[in-house]
């Protein structure tokens, strides 16, 4: 019974924008062609809806050094703008997507890459307001070309969009930039929870980058409810999961010929025990209890060297500042992280194993197995990120002396943090665990670069990529790879709850059935309060 034509969305893509001409009218209705196609494998919505969720005014409108026409929203989003206009009729007016603007004060988008991320809209004649439908961008500023005269701030909207999830964490302190910093958290974990947890909202990627997603799990589980996000998002791990246990680096698989990656593929193990731990239903791990094994098996079956993974391809320590100039991995071993993530991971299958009743025993000899292994092929720790892994995953004889190697390192090169996406969700909380809290809020409270207070010096909105996306002389990191919306290192705000208030659960009482309290405050805060709505109040 339906019928179709051509709309006025003349073209509409999520990487290169939308193309809409108001004046476009049809009268060549046709109908429809019915689809002969299997159905079987259709199954309802799983995950939360997509929806408008906020509503942000234009900040102000700046006429650039450039002599560009910028609107600034004062807060980076994903979603789309609304405008209002009065035209002629037939204008064509284009609007381009930037997240920053660049030294002098221009426009800059060249980090979008090959996304074109704009809007061409022709013009019907007279008042008109009008929004994108089918595609989303992330963004702070908007570049607009083609109207006649300056616009004002309030001819112009920024529809926030994102998976319909309900916050339920809470973070406030007597320090203004540190509150800056949990708002940038929030708002980096809005603009990337869009049905799948992705990297970035705003370049030509917005993947499902599962390292990024098991860095942040713990993080995301507080400041919002997320287990139905997370339980459709793990659904499509274990679809795409191959035959031989390998998960991919994003889900859902948009790179199959990158290969598993430790600390990536690990997100198979990860995810689903940090979702059990916070909301305390069972049902998630016995949903993934194959997908968890099929990874630890595939593992034990590629690895060169029994009971530690070597011989793979690996990202090692992401964007780690300890490396060579350009170099993205960092300087910790690729195979001494691969190691440690695999111990880690044949920890949480056990763990799991014992929680649904599966009988891992022949898993936790294995378990065994590689902690000595591992202890026995890396006695030394070059890195601040091994120093955390080994303290994190249990991996060395001595904790106590590691956290001590560690606070020093930390302090021999000036109380400066130099992980990347592996290490960083665990370093303060290894310090502050082993008496070293002093030193994990110096990490959290330092201003100058490299720190996560840098960034909210520089104007930032929500988390960076690098640590220096813009410099300290406010030039721009390249145009190869830095996002301004990249919520990895908001892992941090799980320390922030769990140590500095010290909200923490019970592996035996999961859910917050019940919780320790246990605050480490700091004398350079006057007051910290933090608050998590979990399935028990």
């Amino acid at each position: 019974s339906w019928l179709c034509a051509e709309s006025r969305t003349r073209f509409s893509e999520i990487y290169d924008g939308e193309i809409y001409d108001a004046t476009f009218e049809t009268d060549n209705w046709q109908s429809v062609q019915v689809l002969s196609w299997p159905k079987e494998t259709l199954i309802p919505q799983e995950g939360e809806e997509i929806r408008e969720m906020e509503r942000i005014c234009a900040k102000s409108v700046i006429i650039t050094p450039g002599g560009e026409t910028v609107v600034d929203f004062g807060q980076e989003v994903t979603g789309y703008v609304e405008f209002t206009l009065e035209a002629k009729g037939h204008e064509l007016i284009r609007i381009q997507h930037g997240e920053v603007l660049d030294k002098n004060g221009n426009f800059y988008n060249e980090n979008y890459r090959s996304a074109k991320s704009e809007i061409c809209y022709t013009c019907k004649k007279g008042t008109q307001t009008w929004h994108p439908t089918l595609t989303f961008f992330g963004f702070r500023y908007i570049k607009i070309e083609g109207l006649s005269k300056v616009p004002k701030p309030e001819q112009f909207t920024a529809i926030v969009v994102y998976s319909n999830i309900r916050q339920t964490g809470t973070l406030n302190c007597s320090n203004s930039k540190l509150n800056q910093l949990f708002s940038n958290i929030f708002w980096g974990q809005k603009g990337n929870f869009l049905d799948v947890p992705t990297d970035c909202p705003q370049r030509d990627e917005r993947l499902g980058w599962t390292g990024d997603a098991q860095v942040f799990v713990k993080a995301a589980t507080y400041n919002y409810d997320v287990e139905r996000f997370f339980r459709k998002w793990l659904r499509d791990m274990a679809a795409d999961q191959r035959v031989n246990g390998a998960v991919g680096c994003s889900v859902p698989e948009y790179l199959p010929d990158i290969p598993p990656s430790a600390a990536w593929s690990d997100a198979a193990t990860i995810c689903p025990w940090q979702i059990y731990l916070t909301y305390g239903n069972a049902d998630v791990l016995k949903d993934q209890f194959a997908s968890m094994k099929g990874w630890v098996d595939y593992v034990t079956n590629v690895t060169t060297t029994p009971c530690l993974w070597t011989g793979g391809e690996h990202f090692g320590d992401w964007l780690a500042l300890d490396a060579e100039l350009d170099e993205y991995k960092g300087a910790s071993r690729e195979e001494f992280i691969a190691s440690a993530f695999y111990a880690h991971s044949v920890d949480l299958l056990v763990r799991a194993g014992k929680v649904i009743g599966e009988d891992v025993t022949a898993y936790e000899n294995l378990h065994n197995n590689i902690v000595r292994a591992f202890r026995k092929t890396y006695p030394i720790y070059l890195t601040q990120t091994e120093h955390a892994l080994a303290i994190q995953f249990g991996l060395t004889p001595d904790p106590q002396k590691t956290a001590d190697d560690l606070a020093e390192m930390v302090r021999r090169i000036g109380c400066k943090i130099q992980t990347g996406f592996v290490g960083t969700p665990y370093i303060l909380h290894v310090l502050s665990d082993y008496g070293y809290a002093d030193i994990a809020y110096s990490l959290l409270l330092r201003e100058e670069y490299p720190s996560w207070l840098y960034s909210v010096n520089k104007g930032a909105t929500t988390i960076w990529e690098h640590w220096d996306g813009i410099k300290e002389d406010g030039s721009l990191w390249n145009t190869i790879m830095n996002s301004y919306n990249h919520y990895a290192y908001g892992a941090v705000a799980d320390w922030v709850y769990e140590k500095a208030p010290g909200i923490q659960t019970i592996e035996t009482e999961p859910g917050f059935a019940k919780a320790r309290i246990a605050p480490i405050p700091d004398e350079r805060l006057d007051w910290l309060e933090a608050s998590i709505m979990s399935r028990h109040g």
